[in-house]
């Protein structure tokens, strides 16, 4: 072999190892990437339901996907009696039986909802049992219990003695006056984003005190009392359903967020066309909350008293709301 060739096939081996090196260096690079390349979960929630948005985000950081960490989190309130507003213990309608409305949707787009269910507490799981079980969306009453049963649910009486007290004492009247604030009207909304930064919802509730039978209000309707879109971000809503319904409030949101707004700019956007199309905001109160991929959060309400649970880092805290109607 001749000096001159011998010297360029001996560079070329020499490029082919540094080249080969170099790629193998930026695979485990980029393997070492993707296997640490984790975002810091996040859980936030409605009103100041302490303990669940506690527990969504220990969940979180367990591993937990963000739909399962939500359906967990929202369970605490829909098991807790105490709460007049989400399962078991909430307020009757006006015939004196509990119904339970409820919806989740994960991060792929795909949901489910159950309205009006008696003798199940889980309402959230149930509606992914919806989604994940079976070709519709939304399963109402006697059809919705019945795949409860067939999914290993049990019944459960949801009236209990203090909510039939308050219902007896409400008889007397029987008189509905929607008050701010107080949560006759109340629900939990949940969005949780995950280790891998994918976003998911739920949201739960036994709806208005002593509604008409057969009432369903905001909060199992997509779009309305829950809104996921994992390429921009999610939003929930509470208060009143029928006003929120009316401008599918939670989608309206995320689509403000697509289109550049900051999640809080957005709930206040979405706050101030509410008020701008109701000559009557002084009887009702409406809030959302919401959360976008960076894991940037916000929330806003009509009139004062509104806050928000929100889970990052270890510290859950509880964040009041600024109001339009501010006094």
């Amino acid at each position: 072999m001749k000096r001159r060739h011998f010297i360029k096939k001996t560079a070329q081996g020499s490029a082919a190892l540094t080249l080969g090196a170099t790629l193998l260096s930026c695979v485990e690079s980029t393997n070492k990437s993707i296997m640490t390349n984790k975002t810091a979960p996040i859980a936030i929630c409605t009103w100041g339901f302490t303990e669940a948005n506690r527990t969504a985000g220990k969940a979180l950081e367990n591993g937990l996907t963000a739909l399962d960490a939500a359906i967990k989190g929202v369970a605490v309130e829909e098991e807790n009696v105490k709460n007049t507003t989400v399962g078991k213990g909430g307020a009757p309608d006006r015939e004196g039986s509990v119904t339970l409305d409820a919806c989740v949707m994960d991060s792929n787009g795909d949901c489910g909802a159950v309205v009006c269910v008696e003798n199940i507490t889980n309402v959230a799981a149930l509606a992914k049992v919806v989604m994940e079980e079976t070709p519709h969306v939304m399963l109402a009453g006697k059809g919705a219990e019945e795949l409860a049963y067939k999914n290993g649910f049990q019944a459960e009486q949801l009236l209990t003695d203090s909510s039939e007290a308050a219902y007896r004492e409400w008889l007397k009247t029987s008189e509905y006056k929607p008050i701010i604030n107080i949560e006759n009207h109340d629900t939990i909304g949940m969005l949780c984003m995950d280790q891998h930064g994918d976003i998911a919802g739920a949201c739960t509730t036994s709806g208005l005190s002593y509604k008409m039978k057969g009432r369903v209000g905001d909060s199992p309707i997509i779009g309305s009392g829950l809104f996921v879109d994992n390429e921009i971000g999610g939003a929930a809503a509470t208060g009143m359903g029928e006003e929120i319904m009316k401008t599918v409030g939670s989608f309206l949101i995320v689509e403000l967020m697509r289109q550049g707004k900051t999640p809080q700019e957005a709930c206040e956007e979405a706050v101030k066309r509410i008020i701008t199309k109701n000559k009557n905001i002084e009887n009702f109160q409406v809030a959302y909350i919401a959360l976008n991929k960076k894991g940037e959060t916000g929330s806003y309400c009509i009139h004062p008293g509104f806050a928000m649970m929100k889970y990052k880092d270890g510290v859950n805290e509880r964040i009041a709301s600024t109001a339009a109607l501010d006094s």
